[in-house]
């Protein structure tokens, strides 16, 4: 089996790895930039992503260059705790701890794995123009730096090329259902002491105006702060104010003489899904398929589950163990994850910050006051502890029964 993947971000570099696994699947990997993505951006894994990235192979490297946060806590502008949750990571009694490490640092590390991978094949300044279903195969046109266009031929091709997908626009045009909310987020990596202002490695700042996320994203003591700006500004603009928000929300009220900016990054943020994750032979995961604000880290998170998914489905059917018609399932699924947890839960964690009276959180966000009560319970914190994997599903259960064998099958057959 041939697979062709379009993106070399983390879900396309995961989704590789895994594939890579199984006997008879050759990987090509494509990505119209000449090399990964550094910007600054997510970090934060959750325990259901760190299943998939464990299945990968690339855990133990991941641990041993990342860091896993303890407590996180939810604060009024002034600093002043509302309440946590401690030990957050669920480290060491859950082996899939979360943990920290940021995407420019995970790409790195996907890619000297994927390396190591014969039937891994990656093409950089490869620009995937359109896609062609056919009934037994799919062909990816692609248009090379020097302006050369050829027509590779796969077996299934995945796109895991992002926000603005050519392979989901070949699909659907610019049909991409939902919204862009009325925000603008602006994210910036700094080197700042919170911790002596007594902050813990997650905090997020409720305010209608101040809003922030402050989270520890590297052993060294880099932070990474996001926070809302007034909608109106130019990238321009953001950048020229970002010294005088930092100094109004941050504790300690910094001057830019007391800490070390590294990046600052303005965008937009959505809530999106495409209408199907399937056409014929073409499939959509991570963001080409569905889009949440950065709130909660669903966005990664849900990206990396979705590939951990099809890749138990795409090997189902290398291993003569799954139909075709498994990937009919992975689209309703995945579908159904996003509408019924991924889309409502990161709205929700956005408006708690947004659009809540810190002083009345803890007694009318429900989802607060679950925290304060599982703080005080170890039975509700147990439960609480399991919601993390609601976005999880185990696609190896739609195998033909008696015919499962296999290490990598085995392996994953959590995901």
């Amino acid at each position: 089996m041939h697979v062709i993947i379009v993106g070399a971000g983390p879900s396309g570099l995961v989704l590789s790895l895994l594939l890579a696994k199984v006997p008879d699947i050759n990987v090509t990997l494509l990505d119209s930039a000449s090399k990964v993505d550094d910007r600054p951006r997510a970090a934060h894994y959750a325990p259901s992503a760190i299943r998939a990235l464990a299945s990968a192979g690339v855990l133990p490297d991941i641990r041993t260059r990342g860091l896993i946060p303890d407590n996180m806590t939810w604060r009024n502008i002034r600093g002043e705790a509302i309440t946590s949750i401690k030990n957050v990571s669920q480290h060491p009694h859950n082996p899939e701890a979360l943990t920290v490490l940021p995407l420019g640092m995970l790409g790195a590390l996907l890619l000297e794995h994927v390396a190591r991978h014969s039937n891994i094949e990656v093409r950089w300044d490869a620009n995937v123009v359109d896609v062609v279903n056919e009934e037994d195969k799919v062909w990816a046109v692609v248009k090379g730096k020097e302006g050369y266009e050829e027509r590779l031929e796969g077996d299934y091709l995945v796109g895991c090329d992002g926000a603005n997908s050519q392979v989901r626009r070949t699909l659907f045009g610019s049909e991409f259902p939902g919204k862009t909310w009325d925000a603008q987020i602006v994210a910036t990596n700094v080197y700042y002491p919170f911790e002596k202002f007594g902050y813990d490695d997650i905090n997020f700042i409720i305010d209608p105006v101040d809003y922030y996320m402050a989270a520890k994203i590297t052993t060294d003591g880099l932070w990474r702060v996001s926070y809302g700006e007034d909608t109106t500004l130019t990238p321009e603009q953001v950048i020229a104010h970002q010294p005088a928000k930092y100094e109004r929300m941050l504790p300690g009220n910094p001057k830019p003489g007391s800490y070390k900016l590294l990046n600052v990054g303005p965008y937009r943020i959505h809530q999106r899904c495409a209408p199907s994750f399937r056409v014929g032979r073409v499939l959509l995961a991570a963001d080409a398929a569905h889009l949440c604000n950065p709130f909660g880290g669903l966005g990664l998170t849900g990206g990396l589950v979705d590939v951990g998914g099809l890749a138990q489905c795409l090997e189902g059917i290398a291993r003569g163990v799954a139909d075709d018609e498994i990937l009919d399932r992975y689209d309703v699924v995945r579908r159904e994850m996003w509408e019924t947890v991924i889309n409502p839960v990161s709205s929700d964690n956005f408006l708690r910050v947004s659009a809540t009276d810190p002083s009345k959180a803890l007694t009318e966000d429900p989802f607060l006051m679950m925290v304060e009560e599982a703080s005080k319970d170890e039975e509700k914190r147990r439960v609480f502890d399991e919601g993390v994997y609601a976005i999880c599903h185990d696609f190896t259960q739609h195998w033909r029964k008696g015919e499962v064998n296999g290490e990598v099958g085995q392996e994953e057959a959590r995901l």
